[in-house]
């Protein structure tokens, strides 16, 4: 009840400033105080608002608004959100054109577990769908997941990629964007031998903490300075009773935002100091830049804690995908035994998140794959969040994997093409 009563705590706390900031909105919005112009409720007006939509983002799932889609015919097309496979902490959904011939290459975006949900790779879809048939997996917010659904830790985690590859079947080329990385190598090696009929064509490895021991930063150091059992003292609560997954242990999405913030709390702030002279002075707009970035930011979800605890402790901490010693219901899990996937990993100089050295670390556990079918790419000056989105990705990378897809597609070689270089050791990269 003590970890119940802390997480009722939080949402009391977002709840009673969301509430402030529409009371203070539609105090200042009263026609009669037109009558009286006065600064002062300009500015009550434009802090309520501000303060308002921060705090509702917070618990709302953003939508996906994908817009129409350019066809070869030069017409406009409607994309449809179907569920592909439905489970109880994510499903497979699939984005689908209407009236657009389905592209030949059929992609499956493994997105992060990690506190945001797959919306973050909104744009990442956009730029994919012209060229391809996007599937994405889309977690679930814990905090709606009832106790009776059981504990999901890492190797739940890889089982729920090994079975959504084995859904797509062996004509997918799978982009696994950060968090998700290591065990999509690992639900990879998984299917090598319990089903290598089932494999992917291809697996795209994106700024993931495959070795985070190769270039530690601020995150990896977090993960040796704190034990597990402070880390479960301080981070997991339980939910409370407003949610259908009440009792269940999650790392709290609040908590996990105050945490974000805090890393950067003086460009926080200065954003929302700004954005607030802005509603103010009438400059704003519904989708101006600061909305745009913030309802998508804002927007957290909670984590299984037992998933959490399992990450810090077995990708981090003890390295077990890094040492390949990494087990699936205590079955070994040997990344050697991946023998026909092409796998390219791709790395930004600039990442503060997962530093380059520490996803290319997955072309040396490739023992069995043959040098033609590894490939890396360093984006320079690209930061943690530019190699899936932004102009890093569109322009630069976005490019060099849909020529690695049709390579491992069209070539058994899968000669590497244009800017994406052959293997190279983790040393190297960094």
């Amino acid at each position: 009840m003590r970890f119940m009563a802390n997480y009722d705590l939080m949402e009391t706390i977002r709840n009673t400033n969301q509430w402030l900031g529409a009371s203070a909105l539609a105090m200042a919005s009263y026609p009669a105080f037109s009558m009286f112009p006065n600064p002062a409720l300009e500015w009550m007006g434009a802090w309520g608002e501000v303060t308002e939509r921060t705090f509702g983002r917070m618990v709302v799932k953003p939508d996906w608004n994908i817009p129409a889609v350019v066809g070869p015919d030069g017409q406009d097309h409607v994309v449809n959100i179907t569920c592909a496979l439905k489970r109880p902490f994510g499903d497979l959904i699939h984005f689908e054109p209407q009236g657009m011939e389905q592209p030949k290459r059929k992609v499956l975006l493994f997105a992060p577990m990690s506190g945001h949900y797959a919306t973050l790779l909104r744009s990442t879809v956009i730029s994919l769908l012209p060229d391809c048939d996007v599937y994405i997996t889309d977690w679930h917010n814990a905090r709606d997941i009832p106790v009776s659904a059981g504990k999901f830790d890492v190797e739940d985690y890889t089982l729920y990629l090994v079975e959504f590859m084995r859904h797509l079947g062996p004509d997918t080329h799978v982009i696994a964007v950060c968090q998700p990385a290591p065990l999509a190598l690992a639900a990879t090696a998984y299917l090598a031998e319990e089903q290598p009929d089932a494999q992917p064509r291809s697996l795209t490895l994106i700024g993931g903490p495959i070795d985070p021991d190769a270039t530690p930063t601020d995150v990896t150091d977090f993960g040796h300075r704190v034990t597990m059992g402070q880390l479960e003292q301080s981070m997991i609560q339980q939910v409370g009773f407003k949610f259908a997954g009440v009792g269940r242990k999650v790392y709290p999405g609040l908590l996990q935002l105050a945490s974000f913030i805090s890393m950067n709390s003086d460009t926080h702030r200065d954003a929302f100091v700004e954005q607030i002279q802005r509603v103010a002075s009438k400059s704003s707009h519904e989708h101006d830049k600061h909305n745009k970035f913030y309802d998508e930011y804002l927007a957290v979800m909670d984590m299984p804690a037992e998933f959490y605890l399992s990450t810090v402790e077995r990708i981090f901490k003890e390295r077990e995908i890094a040492r390949n010693v990494f087990e699936v219901k205590g079955r070994p899990v040997d990344i050697g035994k991946i023998t026909t996937v092409s796998v390219m990993t791709v790395e930004g100089s600039k990442d503060d998140i997962s530093a380059p050295g520490q996803c290319i670390a997955a072309l040396d556990l490739l023992t069995g794959l043959p040098d033609a079918k590894k490939a890396s790419h360093l984006e320079d000056g690209a930061g943690h969040y530019g190699i899936f989105a932004g102009g890093s990705w569109r322009n630069n990378i976005r490019p060099l994997v849909l020529d690695f897809i049709d390579a491992s597609q069209d070539d058994a070689t899968a000669t590497p093409r244009r800017g994406a270089k052959k293997a190279a050791n983790k040393n190297a990269a960094a």
